[in-house]
């Protein structure tokens, strides 16, 4: 078994959270040394880490002549550098595969010091793969916001008035951001947070990952693409509806229709062995059957902006986009892999219309973890 080092925070790096799965916003080092797993952080979160696997041996930076070096009057670049190495040097560290993302300023310290770094992105996305029981019960309670909040959102919706062509609620204009404040709320009362998701309407739901903003107005589409972070375990939900304020286009009615066809159908095929490149085809082959372009299915070099551009879907746990991809590069499934599955349809200057769901793949098919309507018309 290769030995493996990692160096960060786990506030901002998805494989040291998985490794050591509480919040460090400030960076510490973790290494395993022949099997042994070995953390090593500052006398600030010591007691918080020694409550976590009793397999884990938990280490201080004093451990390593941390206050030597502040003494020698290193910067606090320089400092965390040359701790590091002197960590790696004592534990036993010769080689070593790092995460890409791996600072280069310590990896260039480490280098010089002799220690063999290879980075070996693969070995740390496939062993994040299989969700351990509390990274799928974030994922779960992450869900449990999501539906909350779109339960939220579509009472706003159907509770404004639109007697003038505007969406009135409490008097004011509903705009996408006053759902998106809402939204917030909701989700922190769930337990959930979210830096960032989207609430678009009208033309901007043809434009991939437009956030959304402005007045929503009677007859408009709109999409709702929310992906909150459960607070406790930092594991995502991904999650995707659209709507219309009264009654929908044709054309947006057959974009919903074939979407939810083309979700029914990825969702069915979800089981362990299957490429997420062999989903992906199916959904392009779907949409092509019924007279829309795809990414499959288009003129080499061709850029799209109507059709179904994007992948079908990707992983979801500690960030929001991980491995599998779900599209043309695809990945096998195995069982604890929990997926994205989205497809859509879109016109360009028009509108667009995306659904979306999470699935755990189990041993002998697939669990949906989201649940909420897919009614189009409010």
């Amino acid at each position: 078994m290769a030995d493996v080092l990692i160096v960060g925070d786990t506030e901002r790096s998805p494989e040291l959270r998985h490794e050591v799965p509480i919040a460090i916003g400030d960076p510490f080092f973790y290494a395993e040394v022949g099997g042994k797993r070995h953390v090593v952080v500052s006398a600030l979160e010591i007691s918080r880490v020694e409550e976590l696997d009793s397999a884990l041996a938990k280490h201080t930076f004093e451990e390593f002549d941390y206050e030597a070096l502040i003494a020698a009057g290193l910067g606090s670049d320089e400092l965390y550098s040359a701790l590091w190495v002197q960590a790696a040097q004592a534990l036993g560290v010769r080689a070593a595969a790092v995460p890409l993302t791996f600072p280069l300023g310590h990896a260039e310290a480490l280098r010089e010091a002799g220690i063999e770094l290879r980075v070996d992105q693969a070995l740390f996305d496939e062993r994040r793969r299989v969700k351990n029981e509390t990274e799928l019960e974030g994922i779960r309670r992450a869900c449990r916001a999501v539906e909350a909040g779109m339960t939220r959102a579509v009472e706003m919706l159907r509770g404004a008035d639109r007697s003038n062509g505007a969406l009135l609620l409490d008097g004011k204009p509903l705009t996408c951001e006053r759902i998106k404040s809402e939204l917030e709320r909701v989700f922190d009362e769930h337990g959930a947070i979210a830096d960032s998701f989207t609430v678009s309407h009208g033309a901007q739901t043809a434009i991939g990952h437009d956030p959304g903003s402005g007045e929503i107005v009677d007859g408009d589409v709109v999409l709702f693409d929310l992906y909150p972070k459960d607070r406790d375990t930092a594991c995502f939900s991904d999650f995707t509806r659209t709507v219309t304020v009264g009654p929908p286009s044709e054309e947006i009615a057959l974009y919903h229709r074939l979407s939810k066809e083309a979700l029914d159908l990825a969702v069915g095929m979800v089981r362990p062995g299957v490429d997420g490149k062999d989903i992906h085809r199916a959904v392009c082959d779907f949409f092509h059957e019924n007279g829309q372009k795809t990414q499959l299915h288009k003129e080499p070099g061709e850029v799209l902006r109507d059709g179904y551009f994007h992948g079908t879907g990707h992983g979801v746990g500690l960030e929001v986009h991980e491995q599998p991809s779900v599209g043309r590069i695809g990945g096998t499934l195995v069982a604890g892999d929990v997926i994205a599955l989205e497809p859509g349809l879109y016109r360009h200057g028009y509108g667009g219309v995306r659904l979306e769901d999470l699935v755990l793949v189990t041993e002998d098919g697939g669990e949906v973890l989201t649940s909420f309507p897919y009614d189009l018309e409010l």
